[in-house]
């Protein structure tokens, strides 16, 4: 397998855009029409994440090690898509199909052995990492709804009684998805494991986001969704050790960070931790009972509410990480970030302003494409509906 030339060749494909995978999807569909009913109605999102993700890969095809990492998470996470081993044939017939076209007279019987022995490893990769993943988890697990409560015209909180005990650790996240609605979302429970195995979801509804809107909208106690294995380990206290936390949230991205003073509490360790919850206006602060009573159970932790706009500083705008360093400094602690990509964005920039080094600053990386544990950190993409991955 030549790799500079692998990695020429998609370059050349890459820069026909929103072409490239309307002919894959329309070549994969007309060959193979019972395909089409794993893939959302809208294709939009869908078409995105091919693209990311076939860079992705091409891109680090001389890094086996990373490589391999990534597939076994996407093998192992379309299983909730129905994707079983006689899938991927009809997928690589698509994809030399689509890169054939494209590159047109600079396609060669070289190349077409390149392409094929990669997506022979990429296929292997996955079909293996998901035939060894049926014997130890579900391709999905179903849960009943048994809390809906509106706390905002475009926010609900969630309360999930899954029919199998779902592990996870505390800052990871679960797919979720509604029968009917052929898209997944992913959402970081607000909960450490409980005994009784329920999960605690805060659900915004995004504009043009058929999950979250099906979620707050239309969604009732009695109701079933869909949750997928949990991934992610960004925001998991696993790399902080004991040492004291300070964490930053904005908005919904609340929720892992409720689930991380929960775990703290279960462990019951003599660990600091101070809390900053960001919203726009004073209205928007959700949650706002289970921060007294947090507060009020436990001597170690302190919260403070920072709403963002102000009518007497018109033009200015204050994150949580603003108010936090005016309040202190907190260079000695590990610092978790959750919210939207602009929030984190600015949080990281400015606590490695301020003196911060990377490995005591814990986020998920950005854009909302996310397929698997080793996603978020791989792929940076532009952001698009909420069905696309898990920026909250």
């Amino acid at each position: 397998m030549d790799v500079p030339r692998l990695k020429q060749s998609w370059s050349l494909v890459a820069a026909h855009g929103d072409q490239v995978p309307l002919y894959f999807y329309s070549t994969l569909f007309l060959a193979y029409p019972e395909t089409r009913q794993m893939f959302p109605t809208n294709m939009a999102g869908q078409r995105d994440r091919l693209v990311t993700a076939l860079g992705h890969i091409v891109s680090q095809v001389d890094q086996v090690d990373r490589l391999v990492g990534f597939l076994q998470d996407l093998g192992v996470d379309h299983r909730k898509f129905a994707v079983r081993a006689e899938h991927y044939p009809a997928v690589g017939e698509a994809l030399l199909a689509t890169l054939r076209h494209f590159l047109a007279d600079q396609w060669t019987d070289e190349l077409a052995q390149d392409w094929t022995a990669a997506y022979g490893l990429v296929a292997q990769v996955m079909t293996e990492a998901a035939q060894a993943a049926e014997a130890t988890s579900p391709p999905w697990w179903a849960a009943e709804v048994v809390g809906h409560e509106r706390r905002a015209f475009d926010v609900a909180v969630l309360t999930l009684r899954p029919q199998y005990l779902l592990p996870f650790t505390a800052g990871q996240s679960v797919g979720v998805s509604h029968p009917a609605v052929r898209s997944w979302r992913y959402y970081s429970p607000a909960n450490a494991p409980r005994a009784d195995g329920t999960v605690e979801l805060h659900v915004r509804a995004a504009p043009g986001g058929a999950v979250s809107s099906r979620l707050v909208y239309g969604c009732a106690v009695g109701d079933q969704v869909h949750l997928a294995a949990p991934v992610g380990d960004g925001l998991t206290l696993r790399a902080a050790g004991s040492a004291d936390l300070l964490l930053l949230a904005g908005g919904t991205g609340w929720a892992p960070l409720k689930a991380l003073v929960e775990q703290v509490a279960a462990e019951g360790s003599r660990r600091r931790v101070d809390v900053y919850v960001g919203a726009r206006s004073r209205s928007e602060f959700y949650d706002g009972d289970a921060l007294e009573k947090l507060t009020a159970s436990y001597p170690w932790l302190s919260v403070t509410q920072v709403v963002g706009l102000d009518v007497n500083r018109p033009g200015e705008f204050v994150y949580p990480v603003d108010r936090a360093l005016a309040d202190g400094d907190w260079r000695s602690r590990h610092v978790y970030v959750c919210g939207s990509d602009d929030m984190v964005s600015h949080t990281v920039a400015i606590l490695t302003r301020s003196g911060f080094h990377a490995g005591q600053v814990h986020h998920e990386g950005l854009g909302r494409h996310w397929y698997g544990p080793s996603w978020r950190t791989a792929v940076g993409g532009p952001a698009v509906s909420d069905d696309s991955g898990g920026a909250r």
